[in-house]
């Protein structure tokens, strides 16, 4: 009985993020918060522990960036596909108007590299259109419903992208 409890405080806690996490309030604070204390975190664990994966996996991509040619480090949710093969990340940007910079990125520089779960891994990036997307983004709402929210709140289309190991 006991665990029944402890799976429907769970519930009830993944819920109450999910609302939270489609408010617009988030939408501006969030980009500004989150990042900065996962790459912390990320840091002072030397890649064990991503906060926000507590919710939700994650992954730290580092990408070369599309003008500056420096590495850059994000933080990022996933959703992990084919037993560790391959992951999909998704760029909401909090429901924010404007695409991610690490997905200019990545559309710049393919090959990449994440940390997932306290291993590096170099993959390579492929953005998803037509009906691999649409299958995609099928899964993705199943895995975490805000992201419909993110999608009505923005005219762009969120970028979604299949990373795989090389």
């Amino acid at each position: 009985m006991a665990s029944r409890s402890a799976a429907g405080m769970k519930d009830m806690g993944v819920r109450l993020v999910q609302k939270v996490s489609s408010a617009p309030a988030f939408a501006r604070v969030a980009p500004h918060v989150i990042p900065a204390l996962d790459r912390a975190v990320h840091r002072v664990t030397r890649g064990r522990v991503l906060l926000s994966a507590q919710l939700l996996p994650g992954v730290v991509l580092t990408a070369t960036g599309a003008r500056s040619g420096v590495p850059r480090r994000t933080p990022l949710a996933c959703m992990p596909e084919k037993g560790g093969a391959s992951w999909i990340l998704i760029g909401s940007n909090f429901g924010r108007p404007g695409h991610p910079a690490w997905s200019a990125n990545l559309l710049a520089h393919p090959d990449a590299g994440i940390s997932w779960q306290g291993q590096d891994i170099p993959v390579t990036a492929h953005l998803l259109s037509g009906a691999e997307r649409a299958a995609a983004w099928q899964e993705l709402l199943r895995f975490w419903p805000p992201y419909s929210t993110y999608q009505a709140r923005v005219e762009r289309e969120i970028r979604v992208f299949r990373i795989v190991r090389r």
